[in-house]
């Protein structure tokens, strides 16, 4: 793709240009590009590793002690520590900078939005964060780092410091429901845009994918950023794929 002459970058540049309420939908292809692999790509960790999806179904995590202490150890080495945010974070940041951001919705679970200075306000993360543990029994919230030092110090599934619960991430496993003040807010803020940047998802993974037909259904404007081919480039106004790090900056940064 030639940048930014390309015609299809020209397009989404003045449909950015024309928008004032913007909402944002992100997944893993923008953190693919830190360093963080995805779940069901070909290099996913549950491509190349199927039983690792049994880590994130809840109901073996809750009911499964040995599993649970393979959760931790995977959780210890987990990619996010030491992921930055890349060029298609930043990019976000300067299109919320520019007072465009209405809302920004992501199925990842790294908190690299934030860390790259996106308003946390702005940002729902529908699958949760790894960033926080939750007990299952009180619901105490704490940070996932004074668990994982709890780890490193030698406790190899560690409890509810506060009721001996069982601890895991606060993100959303297979088999727990979504949080629907979550959904409900970002079915709002699509509904009310005027245009939906959908960035590195695949958009297969529903309910949060049906916020694209629905504004598209409210009248915004569509633009799709990814990797590959989406379910849903048929309802695009303009299509881009290639890297993120790249595409983004040409559309957002003047």
């Amino acid at each position: 793709m030639s940048m930014p002459t390309d015609p299809a970058i020209v397009a989404a540049r003045a449909l950015i240009a024309a928008a004032s309420r913007i909402v944002a939908l992100t997944g893993a292809g923008i953190s693919t590009e830190s360093g963080i692999p995805d779940f069901r790509g070909p290099q996913g960790v549950w491509t190349k590793n199927p039983g690792a999806e049994k880590l994130a179904t809840l109901q073996t995590y809750m009911t499964e002690p040995d599993l649970r202490r393979r959760a931790w150890q995977a959780r210890l080495h987990h990619e996010t520590w030491d992921a930055l945010p890349n060029a298609g974070h930043a990019a976000l940041v300067a299109l919320e900078t520019r007072g465009q951001l209405d809302t920004l919705i992501t199925q990842n679970i790294d908190g690299l939005h934030q860390r790259a200075g996106s308003s946390a306000q702005r940002v729902i993360e529908i699958h949760g964060t790894i960033h926080d543990v939750v007990c299952m029994a009180c619901g105490d919230r704490a940070p996932m780092q004074t668990a994982l030092q709890r780890v490193r110090g030698g406790e190899d599934d560690p409890a509810c410091l506060r009721c001996g619960g069982i601890l895991k991430s606060a993100t959303i496993s297979f088999g727990q429901s979504l949080v629907i003040a979550d959904l409900a807010r970002a079915d709002r803020a699509a509904r009310s845009c005027d245009l939906l940047l959908a960035i590195g998802s695949s958009l297969s993974v529903f309910p949060i994918a049906a916020v694209v037909p629905a504004a598209k259904r409210a009248g915004a404007k569509l633009i799709l950023v990814n990797g590959q081919a989406t379910a849903m480039d048929a309802l695009a106004d303009v299509v881009l794929h290639g890297r993120i790090g790249e595409i983004l900056p040409a559309l957002i940064t003047e």
